[in-house]
């Protein structure tokens, strides 16, 4: 039998391992716990037998955290605040007002302006890829379960924001085979970008009007269940992700 996880495990880890990460400020240290985030949703859901359609978040939110490193690293080699440095190359700089002085655009690129703005740009999709591997690990629907009652507004928010993501996935994957069988070949996402999101958010808007017209949290005395425990398993993913707070404080800061 496949070993199940408590829904806030997974949540409680990626918290834990953001603030790591946000500690250390590290360009390997961040490339590791991607790399290990990866490893974790390939073991954990390569032998699922039904895939949930937030199983395949991760792998989106990938392609998304390699665009946002090239722009970020677009916008710090052009836009800027200049630092001095081993020169590079030098682009034409742009006359700016004087109420910008400070700011350059263009000039001498130094291998220290590169190397902060890559930096940069990896941390963010650092914390991306962290949050995505939570969702790809979760049944949002489980994580619901799990909150108290009066936080209603809060449950609601959070099935429409835990739900984009995954259908977004799914959605693309049934676009792009339905213009597959109609002889539609495009290639990217210029042809399913505007049907993609429209879909994704009115599916995950009627999964919250769905709560709405039940009733969701408007009664303190509705029918009881058996909330899941923590078991040992999940203590020891959440503390593993807690002790790397230090651990990346004392190497890294």
């Amino acid at each position: 039998m496949k070993k199940t996880f408590h829904p806030l495990t997974w949540w409680c880890g990626a918290i834990a391992i953001a603030i790591a990460v946000s500690v250390a400020h590290h360009t390997a240290f961040n490339l590791a716990v991607v790399g290990g985030m990866c490893f974790i949703v390939y073991r954990l859901n390569r032998n699922a037998i039904d895939q949930s359609p937030w199983s395949r978040g991760l792998w989106f939110a990938l392609k998304i955290a390699a665009i946002i490193i090239v722009i970020r690293t677009f916008i710090g080699i052009a836009i800027g605040v200049p630092i001095p440095g081993n020169t590079l190359f030098e682009l034409p700089i742009v006359d700016l007002p004087e109420w910008m002085a400070g700011i350059r655009v263009g000039g001498a690129i130094t291998q220290e302006r590169l190397t902060f703005a890559f930096a940069e740009g990896v941390q963010i999709a650092t914390l991306i890829c962290i949050f995505a591997a939570a969702t790809s690990l979760t049944s949002p629907h489980r994580l619901l379960r799990q909150m108290p009652v009066f936080i209603y507004e809060f449950g609601v928010a959070l099935v429409i924001a835990t739900s984009v993501l995954p259908q977004l996935v799914t959605s693309a994957t049934r676009i792009k085979s339905a213009q597959r069988m109609r002889g539609i070949q495009r290639r990217g996402w210029a042809g399913v970008a505007l049907p993609l999101l429209e879909e994704s958010l009115a599916r995950s808007l009627d999964l919250a009007a769905a709560m709405d017209s039940r009733g969701y949290g408007y009664s303190r005395n509705r029918s009881r269940y058996r909330r899941e425990k923590m078991l040992p398993h999940d203590l020891s993913v959440v503390l593993s992700a807690i002790a790397l707070i230090p651990f990346s404080w004392v190497v890294f800061a």
